[in-house]
Formats: structure tokens, C-alpha cells, sequence
């Protein structure tokens, strides 16, 4: 990254790289979907800001930022644009400290950035399975943290879970990722995950022509008629690989996972876990070995902000309200 690149402090600079980046084949209005170009006007002169349309078909104006994670914010552009790559380059993440430090702008400003940025991460719902036919899948759940309030344990006939136990579900957030080799990775937060939450989230997110790999856990039992292979290796017993059999990948990013949350942001509240799962899941799906670099993350970051919206509300002490 080359801080003294324009976009990085200069606003015009930033606009015009925005713009670049989420109208590749020209401008189109976010009010009403026209993208004829005859049929948006840039507005100019002292009453109208830098980067304002109109749109002629629907006669209503925007800018770059309308539609996106960005509509309404104070913040200067050239700011967004240097969070944008510090969020998208950063392997285990940068907090919203950092951010508040680096940019100049306040704690509660640079955590509400951050989260938008995540939410702009978060891929997009019409997403196919991933895996498929000559493809291998690898599935696996760990805990991390705790949860606000203790939960039924399934084992214990209903009782809460054990106040020990330093690994396994000890009243801590549960997480099932599932993971592509040398593809993508989807992680997900249920509230529990037991058998039938996660047989669910496997069906409907890998591929049925794939071969599917875990470790030797009750959660994965009863799936093999379900692909073309399931295959497990048994960690209670020192077995970690045999032949290509293994669930190392899926465990290599849960280590990129860990140390980003411990290391750098320390404390998650389980109503935004999700977003931080998926802050991991795009920098890993588009990292190097896959082709993009820390530029092309960026790039894929702000077209993903089209479409969505984050607001931010706070009733007596209740989460953050997010709508998009």
C-alpha cells in the first residue's frame, strides 16, 4: 500500500476511484436501475457538492455513495477509501482502534465504520453451494468466547453446560465452517450446534458430487449417502491424515480466525459474531493463492457495498440495530 497514493487523502481522488470501481461500464441511478448515460447529468456549480447526478427517468439525484454502506455517512471520502484497504489488506484484521487512531476520527465512528465494512464483506444471499464434482469439501466446528447467557446442554438432559472445560462447547459460541480446498470457505453461528442444525447447514451449502472430509464427530454421522465420498479421520486416536484425507485446511483457517480475534480485536459480543465471520471468510476467499492481491480485495470490498445498508440505533442498552 502506497500511503502517499492520492485516494488516500485527497476527496475528489477518492470519488473518482469509487466511482471507477462501482460503475465499470458507467453510472447508474440507485432510485430507479437506468443506466443510460444520455439520461444522467452530473450536476455542477456552488449549490450542488462534487460526485451529484441526476437521474432524468426518475429525476432524483445521488453520488457514488448512495445505495452502499456508505449513504448518509460524514465521514470523508478519502477516509473510507483508507479503511476500505486497511480492512480489506489486514490478514487478521485491524480494530476499530487502530482505525480510530490512524484516521482521525472517534472510537464510536471508527467501530460503526468497521462494522459497515464487514457488512459490505458479507457475501451475497443468492450464493450456489460451493464444492462440486472432482472437489473436496472439509467441514468442522469450534468454540470461541462466551455466550451472554448459559444454554441447555443436549448431553446433560436439558442441565446447563459445565462451568469447566477449557475446549468443546463449555458455554461458548459455536461456529461450523465449511471450506473449499483451494476455493472458498462459509463459516456459520448457530446457537447450538448439534446434529440436526449442523447436517442443514452442510446439505445445503456443499455440493452433492463432492468429496466431503471431517474429523471423527457425531455432528457429520449419516451424511455419506448424502455425497459422493465422506471420509474421516480420528483425532481421539493421533490420527490427523491419511492419504488425502484430513480436515488440516479447515483447522488453518480457524488458526487465522483465532489469532485475528485474540490478537486484534480481543472481544466479541455474540450478536456480532456473524459479521466478523464474515470478515474472515472474504479475506480468506480472496487471498493471494487464489489470484487477488491486496488491491484486488479492496476493489471486490467496495463493489460489495451496492445494496446495502447499515443503521445505527441504540435502545436502552440493546444491540445496534442493523437493517439492510
Amino acid at each position: 500500500m502506497n500511503l502517499s497514493d492520492p485516494r488516500f487523502h485527497d476527496d475528489t481522488a477518492a470519488r473518482e476511484w469509487l466511482e471507477a470501481r462501482r460503475w465499470r461500464n458507467g453510472k447508474v441511478c440507485p432510485h430507479c436501475g437506468n443506466a443510460d448515460q444520455a439520461a444522467i447529468t452530473g450536476l455542477k456549480g456552488k449549490k450542488h457538492r462534487p460526485g451529484v447526478c441526476q437521474c432524468n427517468a426518475c429525476r432524483e439525484q445521488f453520488t457514488v455513495t448512495v445505495g452502499t454502506v456508505m449513504e448518509r455517512s460524514k465521514i470523508p471520502l478519502h477516509k473510507w477509501v483508507m479503511a476500505t484497504h486497511l480492512m480489506a489488506a489486514s490478514k487478521k484484521g485491524v480494530s476499530a482502534h487502530q482505525l480510530h487512531r490512524m484516521l482521525g476520527i472517534t472510537y464510536k465512528t471508527a467501530w460503526f465504520m468497521a462494522h459497515r465494512l464487514r457488512e459490505a464483506m458479507r457475501p451475497a444471499a443468492d450464493a450456489g453451494p460451493i464444492g462440486g464434482e472432482g472437489k473436496t469439501v472439509e467441514a468442522d466446528e469450534t468454540y470461541f468466547g462466551k455466550t451472554e447467557e448459559s444454554r441447555p446442554s443436549p448431553k446433560r438432559k436439558g442441565l446447563p453446560y459445565t462451568k469447566g472445560g477449557r475446549s468443546g462447547p463449555s458455554n461458548k459460541l459455536a461456529i461450523v465452517s465449511l471450506v473449499e480446498r483451494g476455493g472458498s470457505v462459509r463459516s456459520f453461528h448457530p446457537a447450538v450446534a448439534t446434529k440436526p442444525v449442523v447436517t442443514e447447514i452442510v446439505k445445503a451449502n456443499i455440493a452433492r458430487e463432492s468429496k466431503f472430509y471431517t474429523d471423527e464427530s457425531r455432528l457429520y454421522t449419516g451424511l455419506s449417502a448424502h455425497f459422493a465420498e465422506h471420509s474421516t479421520v480420528k483425532h481421539s486416536v493421533g490420527e490427523y491424515v491419511r492419504g488425502e484425507i484430513h480436515s488440516n485446511t479447515i483447522e488453518g483457517f480457524f488458526s487465522i480466525f483465532k489469532r485475528g480475534m485474540k490478537g486484534i480485536y480481543q472481544h466479541c459480543g455474540e450478536k456480532h459474531l456473524h459479521r466478523y465471520l464474515a470478515e474472515f471468510d472474504f479475506r480468506y476467499n480472496h487471498r493471494i493463492a487464489v489470484g487477488f492481491s491486496d488491491y484486488e480485495r479492496s476493489c471486490r470490498l467496495v463493489e460489495g457495498m451496492a445494496g446495502k445498508r447499515l443503521t445505527y440505533r441504540r435502545i436502552d442498552g440493546a444491540e445496534r440495530h442493523l437493517q439492510g
